[in-house]
């Protein structure tokens, strides 16, 4: 009896004797190689284009602050922008110097906001930041208004000197800007949902200084989470 139980002791090997020589092999793996990230035209393998649209209220202000928008779309985006005086468009092109994919459609996304009315000093967050969005909608879609009442809606909106519109950005860290019978919110996922709600409040006609009070116990609400 002693033999066969020495012979299987000296046949299995324990699981300290596994762990052991496991640990053996994985010292002897060769280092993980490192390899330099891969530019925009490395990865694709050819040039991409996007091409946005400029609307005729649109040229004097870009004229204006072409070289605004010039600067961090070619210096830090590492992307190629012309305005295509034929097409009245505004072209942009990758590099094979542009670091990333993604900052084409960044720079498209930040001149596309320059053209629904957004400052380049806002606008320009969409190239710094990656969780922030535009959301456009019209009052036809709150509720449907003719006339006069949809001027009173638009007042309702903006308040006395923009005063209600300056309100609800400085509450929700947003920008809105009211164009005619459209709204644009730049922000946050969360902050836009918020932002919109008080403006689709306002356009059902509801006063003020409710919706005041409701936007305050919201953001208050959202600070607590945060």
């Amino acid at each position: 009896m002693e033999v066969t139980s020495d012979r299987q002791s000296s046949a299995a090997p324990t699981s300290m004797e596994l762990d052991s020589s496991a640990g053996a092999g994985v010292d002897k793996l060769p280092p993980k190689p490192e390899f330099a990230a891969l530019s925009a035209q490395e990865m694709d393998g050819k040039v991409e284009f996007r091409r946005i649209p400029v609307p005729p209220h649109r040229y004097s202000p870009l004229k204006k602050n072409w070289m605004e928008m010039y600067t961090p779309v070619y210096e830090q985006m590492k992307i190629d922008i012309r305005m295509n005086l034929k097409a009245r468009k505004i072209e942009l092109k990758t590099r094979r110097d542009t670091p990333e994919v993604g900052n084409l459609q960044k720079c498209a996304d930040f001149v596309h906001a320059f053209m629904l009315g957004f400052d380049v000093a806002d606008a320009v967050a969409l190239l710094r930041l990656d969780d922030l969005y535009v959301e456009s909608f019209e009052i036809q879609d709150v509720k449907t208004l003719r006339g006069e009442h949809e001027k009173r809606a638009i007042g309702r909106l903006s308040g006395k000197g923009g005063k209600t519109k300056f309100t609800i950005e400085n509450c929700t860290r947003t920008r809105i800007v009211i164009a005619d019978r459209k709204i644009h919110i730049l922000g946050s996922f969360v902050n836009i949902k918020v932002a919109r709600d008080s403006l689709c409040s306002l356009i059902l006609g509801s006063p003020a200084g409710k919706v005041y009070s409701k936007l305050r116990s919201v953001t208050a609400r959202l600070a607590e989470r945060c």
